[in-house]
């Protein structure tokens, strides 16, 4: 049995972490889904970036868009919202069956309104609207100025991923944003099962402290991060806050996992994934750690509920010199930062792409 299956049995959702018009034209999205248990998708700028750059697979639509006029953001947010849709549709059955628990694919605001509160909130509204699809998520950056939008998003019944979370207080945070957005539906007597995922990143943590800690401490800060994560997401779920909306018909905000793919080369390349196999979750991973998994047949076990021994894992990279908090918000700084690198450069693919198909045509 592949392990993308015993993932699937465990009760641990595999998305994708990907998604190119070549991988919807080719039918290889849809075999994923039959054959590696693949039951959603994320995206987000340094995909599109990547999957226009080096494609001609938009060629023609770009061509399309620009005699209509379209042009930069605009452009690229047409793009987006047809390969989501159509990957939305794909994936359309599973969240049928899951009563909207799983199939969901995400599409990121511009990582520009980061800080904007007002603007985030409104490009989420729009997008969504602009989709069609019951089965879309709008990531929304778990920064300081993107919890209130996270909040007005779920109050608006707008789906959310809630992205950049590196540490237990960040995803703690946006739960309870995401609580009071439910709270918020409740009070003022509507549908309160609004869905939602909270994206704690992991193998960035392993990777900013690579070559400043002990070697016997080498890629274990991003799992005890993730455990510790697991703990809090594990308590929340069962707290009496939590339940209550739940009983009046809430759907609970998922734990996603994200950031799995192995940055360092020395690592097996399945080490987050299997690490983090855990009930009533979500791991995203990118596609060559997908067609890795599949040739594992073993897991071992599943995180424990209660955190393992993350705190001992985690003092002793306090003793080492590493303070987790600062690293914490340095990382969803430089996180948020690194977004608006990709999505600058996204929209210079767009111009060039655009200018010289305008050229061309």
């Amino acid at each position: 049995m592949k392990a993308t299956l015993l993932l699937h049995i465990l009760g641990q959702s595999l998305w994708l972490d990907n998604i190119t018009r070549d991988l919807l034209d080719s039918g290889t999205l849809e075999g994923y889904i039959g054959e590696l248990s693949v039951t959603g998708l994320t995206s987000n700028p340094t995909i599109f970036d990547h999957a226009i750059k080096n494609s001609k697979a938009y060629d023609a639509a770009i061509r399309n868009k620009l005699d209509e006029g379209k042009s930069g953001e605009e452009l690229f947010f047409e793009l987006a919202l047809e390969d989501l849709t159509r990957a939305a549709d794909l994936f359309r059955p599973i969240y049928e069956r899951s009563n909207g628990v799983d199939g969901w694919v995400s599409l990121e605001v511009s990582p520009l309104l980061a800080h904007d509160t007002a603007s985030t909130l409104a490009a989420a509204k729009s997008l969504h609207k602009r989709a069609g699809r019951p089965n879309l998520l709008i990531k929304i950056p778990g920064t300081k100025e993107g919890l209130p939008a996270i909040e007005d998003a779920i109050f608006a019944g707008v789906p959310v991923n809630v992205t950049l979370l590196f540490s237990r207080e960040q995803y703690i945070a946006a739960a309870e944003a995401f609580l009071r957005g439910v709270e918020r539906r409740i009070d003022t007597g509507l549908r309160p099962d609004v869905g939602s995922v909270a994206s704690v990143f992991v193998s960035r943590w392993d990777a900013a402290v690579a070559g400043k800690v002990p070697a016997a401490l080498n890629n274990r800060l991003g799992i005890a991060i993730a455990q510790r994560s697991y703990q809090a997401y594990r308590d929340l779920l069962g707290s009496p806050r939590w339940q209550r909306i739940y009983n009046a018909g809430a759907r609970p905000q998922r734990l996603l996992w994200a950031s799995t793919g192995t940055k360092d080369p020395k690592a097996p390349d399945v080490l987050y994934i299997k690490a983090l196999a855990a009930p009533f979750t979500v791991n995203t991973m990118p596609e060559g750690t997908l067609q890795a998994l599949a040739d594992y047949g073993d897991l071992h076990e599943i995180m424990s509920a209660d955190g393992g021994d993350c705190e001992t894992v985690l003092n002793r990279f306090g003793a080492a010199g590493i303070d987790i908090d600062v690293l914490a918000a340095t990382l969803q700084d430089e996180g948020a930062k690194s977004f608006v690198n990709s999505w600058n450069e996204l929209m210079g693919v767009i111009a060039s792409k655009s200018a010289a198909l305008g050229k061309a045509g």
